[in-house]
């Protein structure tokens, strides 16, 4: 399964994965995710969102045991994050049949759409829809850089987005929803744990900045008489460092659009997108209201005005302790070592689906902590634990 999903989207220059929403790269993902539920003769289903499902047993009994992630990626991300989850599931029922568990509850291994958001703008849009936490009004509105929306993305693709929205019915018919991804950090690296339990997933957003001035020739114009927003871009970017170290946060510009965009040019427009995590939410406030600030003042000195608009935003989740335990319980068996729980500041479908069905997550262990990158990496026995380790999880929840 992981040599078929390999070349997917890969750019041969870069080494990265581009597996954009609503792009061919998606829709080969989406062709060999319905294409593993085929072969082992589960019931494929494509639900209102875009979101794929792979059924062993009858959905509407309810109270069905869920496991997948993504297949989806940030650009030039890395062959982990996502599809380890998706792959993962469908080798632990490959396991679970070798052991000839009996099932006494519905199974279903999902890919939920466009997770990362990278073309959008948005995270988790696919599950967000699902859980209701994303209206149609605003998801028709998500355009690409390119300037298309999202409908126009999925009709390009084959699909209806005149049917997305809340999907409470099939929320309904889940009892548990465990989702397996790489460790995006080094903290079971540290303590020599192949495979670990998720305790909660920190607040977190992203904030556009648009700072704007004005436009003008770069050789003529006197620096007294600028008005440069990338000079206060820059310095935004400086003081969210600064606000993120002062109150042991994270906060990141990552993405950046200048118009005019020449070289000779100072810029009319920087658009900049602060992504943030901390965490509790106090001092993720604290730290995008001390960026905020920081950059007014220096528009203000600069001349340069600026708009402040909140993309996205997720509260902390904290996984319900009852199923947390249950799969501590069933990974420890008889063994003397716990098993460890770890926070997250990276934000999942898991977190999304959290306020509507019992959620948790299993990590893997990624021995240098790099993500969304193609230096992300997970060593071969530590996924292989991995496997085992949903196994057992899915034995447990979903068998005699």
């Amino acid at each position: 399964m992981w040599r078929d999903l390999s070349s997917i989207g890969r750019d041969a220059g870069s080494g990265g994965y581009r597996r954009h929403a609503w792009t061919p790269a998606d829709a080969d993902c989406r062709a060999w995710f319905k294409a593993q539920a085929e072969t082992r003769g589960l019931t494929y289903e494509l639900d209102r969102n875009g979101n794929q499902w792979a059924w062993l047993g009858d959905p509407a009994r309810g109270n069905a045991v869920v496991t997948g992630s993504h297949l989806d990626s940030v650009p030039d991300g890395g062959a982990f994050d996502g599809p380890l989850g998706v792959v993962s599931s469908f080798a632990a029922l490959d396991e679970l049949r070798a052991r000839n568990a009996q099932f006494t509850r519905p199974l279903a291994i999902v890919n939920f759409g466009d997770e990362e958001g990278a073309r959008f703008g948005l995270a988790c849009v696919g599950s967000r829809l699902t859980a209701g936490q994303l209206t149609i009004e605003a998801a028709h509105k998500l355009r690409d850089g390119d300037g298309v929306t999202l409908p126009q993305a999925m009709e390009a693709a084959g699909y209806d987005p005149y049917s997305i929205g809340p999907d409470p019915e099939r929320l309904a018919r889940i009892g548990a929803f465990v989702e397996l991804h790489v460790e995006q950090g080094r903290a079971l690296d540290l303590s020599g744990d192949p495979v670990g339990i998720a305790s909660a997933i920190w607040p977190h957003g992203r904030w556009r900045f648009d700072f704007r001035g004005e436009a003008n020739h770069a050789g003529t114009t006197r620096l007294v008489d600028r008005r440069d927003p990338m000079l206060t871009y820059a310095e935004t970017v400086l003081a969210a460092r600064r606000e993120a170290e002062l109150a042991g946060a994270v906060a990141t510009f990552g993405k950046i659009s200048v118009e005019p965009n020449g070289v000779n040019a100072i810029p009319s427009l920087v658009r900049g997108w602060l992504d943030s995590r901390a965490a509790d939410q106090s001092t993720l406030d604290t730290v995008v209201t001390g960026v905020e600030k920081a950059a007014r003042e220096y528009a203000e000195r600069h001349g340069v005005d600026l708009d402040v608009v909140r993309e996205s935003f997720t509260p902390v989740v904290e996984f319900g302790h009852a199923l947390r335990d249950e799969l501590s319980t069933i990974l420890r068996g008889d063994s003397d070592r716990p098993v460890p729980v770890l926070g997250t500041g990276a934000g999942h479908d898991a977190g999304i689906l959290s306020g509507s069905v019992p959620t948790a997550m299993l990590f893997v262990r990624n021995p240098t902590g790099v993500s969304h990158s193609p230096a992300e990496y997970a060593a071969e026995d530590d996924c292989l634990a991995g496997v085992t380790a949903l196994a057992d999880v899915l034995e447990g929840l979903a068998c005699t």
